[in-house]
Parts: C-alpha cells; sequence; structure tokens
C-alpha cells in the first residue's frame, strides 16, 4: 500500500483528522457492527479460533461494501486494520491462533473473561476498538469478585482517559490517573502497555502513552502534548495481579506487522515472497499470518525478517495464573470544535452485569467523569459572562 503522494493533497487542512473523520467513522461503524456479531457468539463451548476467524470475514465483508469508486483512477484501500484477537482471562492481548497451534483447540467456559479486539480502515484512516465480555453473565447472575473489580477498574480508567486525551494535555496526566483509577479497585495497569498517535497508514505513530511504566521505561519514555487533528488510539490494560507484570510463555505469535522506518534487502528467496505477499495484502497494517497463502513458508519467511526489524511481531503475553485482564480500547479524534470518539461505546458492558464491593473515591477524578467529552463552548460563554456581571454588581 503505497503512501499518497503530495500532489494529490494540494491543501494541507484537507488532511487534518477532521476532513477525514468520515472515513475514520465509516470504519468504526464496520467495527461496531462486527462487534455486534461477535458478542453473542461467546458462548460456553465456542471456540476462540472460530471467532477469530470471523471477526476477520465479517471486517473484509463490511469494508468491501463500501467506498468501491475509484479516486482518480486509484481503488481506495480499505480492510483489516488489527486482526480479530480473543484474549481469555490472564492472556493480555493478541492472541488469534492458526489452526495448525496447539492452542486452537481452545473453547471458552462459563465465567471466562473475554477481550474482544479488531479494527478496520479505510484509505488507511483506521478504528480499533476493544472490549471485555464475561461469559454467561446476566443482570440475575452477574460477574463479581475479582473479576468484577478488573472490569470496572478497565472501564472507569477508560472513560477518565478519555477526558484526559486533550489538547493542550501531557501524556503522562493519562499514565497518572488510569494508575489512580486501578488502584481504587485492588488492581493494575499492566505494565509497558503502549497508546499511540494515528495518522493515515499508521497505528503506531511517535506520540505515545505508557501504562505503569518501570523505572527505566519512565526515564525513557518522552513527554509529549496533546495536539488539534490528533488522532489516538487509546489501549486500557488492567490486570487483577499484584504488580502488572506480564511474561511470554508457550503460545504462539501468530501477529505480525511491516515496520514502516525500516529498509532491508532479505537473503532468502521464501522471505522475499512473503514479505511481498505481507505488503500487498496487509500494507502498513498488522495482519494475521492465517491471511498468507502458505503458513509453513510464511513462518519461515516472516524470521529473517523480523530478525532485521523488517517485520514486528504482536507478542502474546500473560499475567501470572488465577489473575484476570480487562481491556477496552478505544479512538479519539481531537477535532477543532473538541474531542470527539470515532469508535462506538463497548456492545457489552452495562453496570448491572458487573457488580464490584469496590469504588471510585477519589474526588477529583469522580468530578472529570460527571463531566461531559466536550465542553459546551456556548454554555462556557454564558456562564463566564454570568460570573462578569456577578463580579461587575
Amino acid at each position: 500500500m503505497s503512501e499518497p503522494t503530495k500532489q494529490e493533497t494540494p491543501k494541507p487542512e484537507e488532511s487534518t483528522a477532521a476532513a477525514d473523520f468520515t472515513k475514520y467513522k465509516t470504519a468504526a461503524d464496520i467495527v461496531n457492527n462486527v462487534l455486534k456479531k461477535l458478542v453473542p457468539l461467546c458462548v460456553e463451548g465456542a471456540k476462540v479460533i472460530d471467532l477469530c476467524v470471523e471477526g476477520d470475514k465479517l471486517i473484509e465483508q463490511g469494508t468491501g461494501a463500501v467506498y468501491n469508486k475509484s479516486v482518480k483512477g486509484v481503488k481506495v484501500s480499505k480492510g483489516i486494520a488489527f486482526p480479530t484477537c480473543v484474549s481469555v482471562n490472564n492472556a493480555v492481548a493478541h492472541f488469534s491462533p492458526l489452526a495448525s497451534d496447539p492452542s486452537a483447540e481452545q473453547t471458552l467456559a462459563k465465567g471466562d473473561v473475554v477481550k474482544l479486539h479488531l479494527g478496520a480502515h479505510i484509505d488507511g484512516y483506521a478504528a480499533v476498538s476493544a472490549e471485555t465480555v464475561v461469559v454467561g453473565a446476566t443482570p440475575e447472575e452477574p460477574v463479581t469478585g475479582r473479576k468484577a473489580d478488573v472490569i470496572q477498574a478497565a472501564w472507569h480508567a477508560a472513560e477518565v482517559a478519555m477526558r484526559l486525551v486533550k489538547v493542550g494535555n501531557k501524556n503522562w496526566q493519562v499514565t497518572d490517573a488510569v494508575s489512580k483509577v486501578a488502584a481504587a479497585f485492588d488492581c493494575k495497569p499492566v505494565e509497558g502497555m503502549l497508546s499511540c498517535q494515528q495518522d493515515q497508514n499508521v497505528i503506531d505513530g511517535k506520540k505515545r502513552i505508557i501504562l505503569n511504566p518501570s523505572e527505566a521505561q519512565k526515564k525513557d519514555f518522552e513527554t509529549v502534548t496533546f495536539a488539534e487533528n490528533e488522532v489516538w488510539g487509546i489501549d486500557i490494560l488492567i490486570s487483577s495481579g499484584e504488580d502488572g507484570k506480564a511474561r511470554l510463555e508457550e503460545s504462539r505469535t501468530t501477529i505480525y506487522q511491516k515496520e514502516a522506518t525500516v529498509t532491508y534487502q532479505l537473503k532468502m528467496k521464501t522471505s522475499r515472497a512473503v514479505f511481498s505477499e505481507v505488503q500487498k495484502k496487509a500494507g502498513a497494517f498488522p495482519f494475521n499470518i492465517r491471511c498468507l497463502e502458505d503458513e509453513k513458508r510464511a513462518r519461515l519467511g516472516l524470521q529473517e525478517a523480523v530478525q532485521h526489524n523488517l517485520v514486528k511481531p504482536y507478542e502474546v503475553i500473560f499475567t501470572p495464573a488465577n489473575t484476570f485482564v480487562a481491556a477496552f480500547h478505544f479512538t479519539i479524534a481531537l477535532l477543532p470544535g473538541g474531542p470527539s470518539l470515532i469508535t462506538h461505546p463497548p456492545v457489552w458492558f452495562k453496570p448491572e452485569l458487573v457488580k464490584s464491593e469496590k469504588q471510585l473515591e477519589d474526588p477529583e477524578l469522580k468530578e472529570l467523569l460527571t463531566k461531559p467529552l466536550r465542553e459546551n463552548k456556548k454554555a462556557k460563554k454564558k456562564a463566564k459572562a454570568d460570573g462578569e456581571e456577578a463580579k461587575a454588581e
């Protein structure tokens, strides 16, 4: 997928988030429709691999039905912006097995904490969403205990983060607030998880937010300020474990992404053929090996590309056994009129389904949660004018 040439964008302002908002929103509608179909399929006995395959199929169908007119003779690129992942209980993210993997037999059980994570893009403008579902929970039989704590922590942290990602604020404000929310529920954000600025064909931009950083990460991490017209993908991952640390286990990596900034001449013929297929099918976005023609050849060909950082792996990591991870991911645009949520609210989550005995006590954060995402400027002006009038009297 080639980057658009400079001639195609005569006015810089036409390429801002505001102008391309429709494409982001179309992608978000597709993602929401896919989640609406996937959530009811998260039942006892459902196979994880079937949910992943179904999710990807639905994204392809959704994006295939829109933007089919060529623009200046060029087809509009569209498709999967993040392959469907179904990560259960203490699996943090990126779990999407292949049919040949031993974990392909994994099925869902009653009470499992299931993270659904997927994304679609139109013309490189991506909407990515993730939410947490508990298998078999109902208002009559709601989620309780540590599972409820971790889901409520993640939900409140996402709502707080949404209100802090605004023009002029800094990334550390989000980091600190998410840690405070998690602590109220006796939970911890998963160490080192990143949220990134997005752009056309980029979901992992240079400006980032880190959750629960280690001392070393804190030292090296850049402070950034949110600016007008930026789009951000905010990934909130909270663990019921005591330190939020996660590690690699036996699970095989299946999701990879081409590194846009690295160039290297691959030596092996297989590697070159696989890399060419990746560029054609996924472009700049993450892909699952499942979408490549020959799985064995793909694994072999990707080895050299990963070794030389041409392709990066999205590893499957786990928190300790008997802990749970909850996730919410949303995409937000900082438009001139104020922040605007691109993705839709979660399909499954409702307060009556998740009953935690803990709650957020911090007065500042509680007040923040009562505020709308976008301030009403007219009301603000009126309040200011009223205040000045009162002073004058």
